[in-house]
């Protein structure tokens, strides 16, 4: 024990300033290769045993266990983050997803909160009957925001729903495994943007075949009175994201969040963009894996700044009664667009939290329109171009 602990101090030294916190659990560690460490804990609270790596976001300030193995595993670890060997079960991987995951929600949740004030987020924890089952977290009535959540769901079943498979025809009729972080925050003040993010991962399994994996997600900024800075910034964010991963990749996500984020039946995009990506396989499993959590720690970075420069900005009854108007542009979409609510709609998903999405108070108007070269028209004039 003294010398794991050793050598335990002496990792958190190099690679963490924080200390490695194994909650109780007997940890096995065999020296590797310069710079990576092996580490299996045998005996993990209510688990049997399993395999630990750290999640990016602390390097290595804590260790999280797979709670589903039931044998350990060798896994290699190094400060980049998880490293996954050749052949790993995609049991392993799907733990790997879902630690991150649940952290992220957390982290997020955590800030949003802060930055509220006196707002406090709400769980509430459910099973799905078909498979499954997830966190909701909802935020209402605070200091900043009206009405948010950010939802972890982590679902099952026999074969892929409609909205799964639709571009994809190959795949129907696999069973599937889906973990994903979806939030949308709706604040009071007109002058502060909505925003939504997601990042999710998909199974779809086929006896006799290899599974098939694929992540998605992205995050974007739908604001009521546009600014260039917070625009610019959101965006920088965005690009700064993607970046390790390609010169290629933030304008051709950039592009697919500007396709898919488009009201048809409006002629209208639901806001100003930011990162859209589904099917994202071309890269090995670790690549994606550590392209969808650039992404979800992204967010935080991306949003809070503009929260912290406009919440504070005075608004008037009509400017409230704009952003209403616009919120049903946002309803409008989610309810005949989003393959998220559809996906979970036809899945046999939670209703109250897929629906968590949906503002509080909304506005339609016949043939309504905002005065031409009034600063409510500029949003659909400059900003939506």
């Amino acid at each position: 024990r003294a010398a794991v602990a050793a050598e335990l101090d002496t990792l958190c030294h190099l690679l963490s300033p924080s200390w490695i916190e194994t909650a109780g659990s007997e940890l096995r560690v065999r020296k590797g290769p310069i710079g990576l460490l092996r580490l299996d804990f045998i005996n993990c609270g209510s688990a049997p045993a399993g395999v630990c790596y750290a999640p990016l976001s602390g390097g290595l300030s804590r260790l999280l266990c797979h709670r589903r193995m039931q044998t350990a595993h060798e896994t290699t670890l190094n400060n980049t983050g998880y490293t996954l060997l050749q052949g790993t079960p995609m049991s392993s991987r799907t733990d790997a997803v879902k630690a991150y995951l649940l952290d992220l929600q957390d982290r997020i949740c955590t800030a949003l909160a802060h930055e509220d004030g006196s707002g406090r987020f709400v769980e509430d924890a459910w099973e799905r009957p078909a498979g499954g089952g997830g966190r909701t977290r909802v935020i209402e009535n605070g200091d900043v925001f009206e009405k948010g959540g950010v939802n972890f769901s982590h679902v099952f079943g026999a074969g892929l729903p409609p909205s799964a498979s639709a571009h994809r025809p190959e795949l129907a009729g696999r069973g599937f495994e889906a973990l994903g972080v979806s939030l949308v925050m709706h604040p009071h003040n007109p002058h502060v943007p909505t925003s939504h993010a997601n990042v999710r991962f998909f199974i779809a399994e086929k006896e006799g075949e290899e599974p098939v994996w694929w992540f998605g997600g992205g995050f974007d900024l739908t604001p009521y009175y546009g600014v260039e800075e917070d625009c610019v910034h959101w965006h920088r964010v965005a690009e700064q994201a993607c970046a390790p991963f390609g010169a290629d990749v933030y304008p051709r996500y950039k592009a697919w969040c500007d396709r898919y984020f488009h009201i048809k039946h409006r002629n209208e995009p639901r806001g100003v963009g930011g990162l859209f990506f589904d099917d994202l396989n071309e890269w090995d499993f670790d690549t994606s894996f550590a392209f969808l959590r650039a992404i979800g720690d992204a967010f935080v970075t991306a949003y809070l700044p503009i929260v912290q420069r406009r919440k504070a900005t005075p608004f008037t009854p009509q400017q409230r009664e704009f952003q209403e108007f616009r919120r049903g542009r946002y309803v409008e979409f989610n309810l005949v667009y989003d393959r998220g609510t559809l996906f979970g709609l036809q899945s046999g998903g939670r209703t109250e939290s897929i629906l968590m999405s949906l503002p509080p108070q909304v506005r339609w108007g016949y043939d309504w329109k905002a005065a031409p070269g009034s600063e409510e028209a500029r949003l659909t004039e400059y900003f939506l171009q």
